[in-house]
């Protein structure tokens, strides 16, 4: 009678992942309105410092003006390489002990971390505190990693835009805030009113998260000949999903170092060059926040994959024309447009990472993800700084649209061997 129950049961991955779903059902939309509060705050906490960076660096000793740049970009990057090296181990760690716990680390970690970075007394202890920030940090990628895995599959691709918008309205408002902040309650007190924020986050999340989390069982030790195939397929069709998000993080950050430049030469005068600079960097994340829930509920509708490979084609085709702008507000709707086309790529990579993989191990994949996506994040700035000292700044958007062309390429294939897979 045991053997036949046995024979009848489904797989182990079918199970946890209907059971985690299903668990947690009445839970995961008031889960993502928490989320996405918290990911807007702790967003709005690492961004704020951008306007007022440099001065605090100037504050803790440092004299020479390329000394204050330098210093400045390595305390604002290091952060998301601390974030990069650690999301997977969170993310495994979420698989082993549940999505709650990692959203309260990531909460008090940043609260206790943005509030001591306010009493540095020199720039190394900003440097560490800022990587220490990456560490313990990354309220985002845990929500992601929740939400995920809770909210339904016909409904994941929605809710993971959702919570993008968050992300994004906390890049969007942070710099705002932060150029008001510090006029009124100083720098230091702008990081200790940043941890504060984050506090709330934090007992938001204890207090009102629910989760009904049990431990998946150990799978038992090796992989039968008939699981393999599958198993290559889906490395197959996680590599390129990967590569595809750290490319879209890449082509959207790499004319973040010469963007004031290249509009400088659009016939902006010094005076308002900044503020001109502002507002186009702002209109991409302006477009994708108007975009991102609706592409995240288009990809439940018609599968992510096609928002993908859509997304990809219209990316890089609107990358070309901004090689040709003579006028800076041209450059800012075509940055606008790009956002929106880049809103649906990231919900849906995610959605499509998460039924790649068993229940047991998403929150490790959906951790490499991030890691993924903060590498291009890094490597953007780098790469489009070089093409543009190098080849010139128009070079960087015909390269970066090259780039994203050449991913709708790889993804269309990835598809047509996930499809493949799934005939045999």
């Amino acid at each position: 009678m045991d053997d036949s129950a046995n024979a009848l049961r489904p797989p182990l991955p079918t199970v946890e992942r209907a059971t985690y779903a299903t668990r947690n059902e009445q839970y995961w939309r008031r889960n993502l309105i928490v989320c996405v509060f918290g990911s807007f705050t702790t967003l709005v906490s690492l961004s704020m410092l951008l306007p007022f960076l440099p001065l605090y660096v100037q504050q803790l000793g440092v004299t020479s003006t390329s000394a204050v740049v330098q210093w400045s970009g390595v305390a604002f990057g290091v952060t998301f390489l601390g974030t990069a090296l650690t999301a997977p181990l969170w993310g495994q760690l979420a698989d082993r002990f549940g999505r709650k716990p990692m959203l309260i680390r990531a909460a008090v970690g940043m609260a206790v971390v943005m509030s001591t970075i306010g009493l540095a007394h020199n720039v190394y202890e900003l440097v560490a505190l800022r990587f220490a920030a990456g560490l313990v940090g990354g309220y985002a990628s845990a929500s992601i990693v929740m939400i995920g895995t809770q909210a339904p599959p016909e409904r994941s691709g929605w809710a993971l835009g959702v919570l993008s918008t968050g992300v994004l309205a906390g890049n969007l408002v942070g710099p705002l805030i932060g150029g008001l902040l510090p006029n009124l309650i100083g720098i230091r007190g702008a990081f200790f009113a940043a941890g504060g924020m984050i506090a709330v986050a934090a007992v938001l999340t204890v207090t009102l998260v629910r989760e009904d989390f049990s431990k998946p069982p150990k799978r038992e030790a090796g992989t039968t000949r008939a699981d393999a195939p599958a198993q290559r397929q889906n490395h197959a069709t996680l590599a390129a999903l990967l590569v595809t998000a750290m490319m879209v993080l890449l082509a959207n950050m790499s004319i973040e170092p010469i963007i004031t430049v290249y509009i400088g030469q659009l016939g902006v005068v010094h005076d308002r060059l900044a503020t001109v600079a502002g507002i186009v960097m702002a209109c991409s994340a302006f477009g994708s926040m108007l975009m991102a829930a609706r592409l995240g509920a288009l990809a439940d509708r018609i599968g992510g994959w096609n928002v993908i490979i859509g997304c990809l084609v219209a990316t890089g085709i609107v990358m070309i024309p901004q090689a040709f702008v003579t006028e800076w507000w041209q450059l800012a709707v075509l940055r606008g447009l790009m956002g929106m086309t880049l809103a649906g790529l990231l919900p849906s990579i995610a959605k499509l990472v998460r039924q790649s993989v068993q229940e047991s191990s998403s929150g490790k994949m959906l951790g490499y993800l991030q890691s993924a996506q903060y590498a291009g994040q890094v490597i953007g700035p780098l790469l489009g700084g070089a093409i543009g000292v190098h080849f010139g700044m128009r070079w960087v958007f015909f390269v970066t649209g090259g780039v994203l062309i050449g991913c709708a390429i790889l993804d269309r294939w990835a598809r047509e061997r996930q499809v493949a897979g799934d005939l045999v």
